[in-house]
């Protein structure tokens, strides 16, 4: 959630901090941490310690773990607090599926009804997202990357599917950040990206959609080594 456009001025003039760009500061900021691994799969989530480290209070770091955890990232467990979700082998599989399921339609109904300029936004992420793997900037390159599925999603104009895609996608972030660890799965992943440009461009409905599956089969390919099988 975005903060307000207008600032409140404090009765000296001073221009204060709205409590939802804290809110949204904190949120942001654990969000990539567990992307990074910092707070890795099954771990405690510690307020004081976290707290410290962030230096903000309890208060708004609470909000920002319930938030989390309505976003299938944390679990709150009784007597235990929360805790990094981990995600079986089978949960991230089956989630993958359903994830390019959904990206195969909305590519094919972008093909056929999304805008020149609306192709020409997702060709100016890409670029972006070129930019940042040429600078070997990892974490700004996936959150580009995924800007790129969610925004070729949403040229199929489906509220419903929309919703859909971006709950399973946010549940998989730590899993799509590792399936660009080490060069030759960040290459490949890549190089899938400029097939999928290519097709979305020329309006290949049925190219880019074969090219998607092919790029989440690879994706699940890239992790599933380091997945437990449980």
């Amino acid at each position: 959630m975005a903060p307000n456009s207008e600032l409140d001025q404090s009765p000296t003039g001073a221009i204060k901090i709205e409590r939802q760009s804290l809110h949204d500061a904190i949120l942001n900021r654990l969000r990539d941490m567990i992307i990074e691994g910092h707070l890795p799969p099954g771990m405690r989530l510690n307020e004081g310690q976290i707290g410290a480290q962030l230096g903000v209070s309890r208060t708004p770091l609470r909000e920002a773990i319930k938030f989390l955890a309505s976003e299938g990232l944390v679990e709150l467990i009784p007597a235990r607090g929360a805790v990094v979700k981990k995600f079986s082998a089978k949960e991230i599989s089956d989630m993958l599926q359903v994830i390019s399921t959904l990206e195969q339609h909305a590519a094919r109904r972008a093909c056929e009804i999304a805008t020149t300029y609306q192709i020409s936004a997702i060709r100016d992420l890409h670029d972006q997202m070129i930019d940042r793997y040429e600078h070997g900037d990892r974490l700004a390159y996936y959150k580009l990357n995924q800007a790129i599925h969610s925004g070729l999603v949403a040229l199929a104009d489906n509220a419903a599917l929309v919703d859909v895609h971006t709950l399973l996608q946010t549940r998989v972030k730590r899993i799509r950040f590792i399936g660009h660890e080490g060069p030759d799965k960040w290459a490949s992943a890549v190089a899938e990206h400029e097939e999928m440009m290519t097709a979305l461009e020329a309006r290949d409905a049925d190219r880019l959609a074969a090219i998607l599956g092919k790029h989440l089969q690879l994706a699940w390919e890239r992790v599933k080594p380091g997945l437990d099988d449980r």
